[in-house]
């Protein structure tokens, strides 16, 4: 009765895990080698010709450049979210109250964020207003110009989850013991040494979370973009076509071969950065 005091206590969840994850992947993956069309209860196997359109049809593959404009932002946040991680880390005035500001976004419901901005960049709205005070006067179509509209949503991505990583990095750089510091200052380090010797070293397996978590977030964009043009004007993401495929045009096959396209790629990444930043604990086994 012993061993089996631990399953039964893993029953529940591990129930819960097989019900709610494993059997609608493996659902989603038979799906997405029929044309089903989510309705019928009939529906016609058509083998890979689904994966085939998605990566043949201009209309369905030009979401993979819209991504790059949020993998681009994704890039630079971590950058601006690594320097303030640094900087406050050390005694600065107001640290605590510069922590608050730039975490409160993250707090935000993404719907929320969507609406405050969808105002913010309206035209002679307020980011027009804003830089008509600095003496440009702007009246562009931020989120109608199909050369503009992604720029707009991907810094709105930036400002809204600069908070998260900002967290990770410091809960890293916190987690280095200070001793190091002090050694360091002892020997003269400038604040530039100290990073480039002893805070890059030690938030290393973070820095390869936030790759993983931004490159991953860039693929899985939603709720902003629906939000605010739902997909109009070239906005349109993976996610946001896929949704459309599947209770707009009723191709569920369709939108079930885009999911499964989306999870291996997310996997795929997750295993490079793995090999690339691979786990400690399995470099000390």
């Amino acid at each position: 009765m012993g061993r089996l005091t631990p399953w039964l206590y893993l029953a529940a969840p591990l129930g819960l895990l097989v019900i709610f994850t494993y059997v609608p992947v493996v659902s989603m993956f038979s799906y997405s080698l029929t044309n089903w069309d989510g309705v019928s209860y009939d529906s016609e196997f058509v083998g890979i010709d689904n994966y085939v359109q998605l990566f043949t049809r201009p209309e369905l593959f030009q979401v993979f450049f819209v991504s790059l404009y949020y993998l681009a932002a994704s890039l630079f946040q971590i950058v601006v979210a690594l320097y303030f991680a640094v900087v406050l880390s050390f005694k600065t005035r107001f640290r605590n109250f510069f922590k608050g500001i730039l975490f409160f976004p993250y707090l935000i419901n993404g719907v929320a964020v969507g609406f405050v901005f969808l105002y913010f960049f309206k035209q002679g709205g307020t980011l027009d207003s804003f830089l008509g005070l600095l003496g440009v006067q702007s009246r562009q179509f931020w989120l109608g110009d199909p050369d503009l509209v992604n720029v707009s949503l991907s810094s709105v991505s930036v400002w809204r989850f600069l908070g998260l990583n900002f967290v990770l990095f410091l809960g890293a750089i916190s987690a280095i013991p200070s001793e190091l510091y002090e050694a360091a200052e002892i020997d003269g380090a400038n604040r530039w040494q100290i990073f480039r010797s002893i805070i890059a070293p030690g938030i290393k397996p973070i820095l390869g979370l936030v790759t993983i978590l931004s490159i991953s977030g860039s693929l899985s964009v939603f709720e902003i973009p629906y939000i605010m043009t739902g997909g109009a004007n070239g906005s349109t993401t993976f996610v946001i076509q896929t949704v459309k495929q599947a209770f707009q045009f009723d191709k569920t096959g369709l939108a079930s071969a885009a999911a499964v396209v989306l999870l291996a790629l997310i996997l795929l990444i997750t295993w490079i950065q793995r090999k690339i930043v691979p786990d400690e604990r399995n470099e000390l086994a």
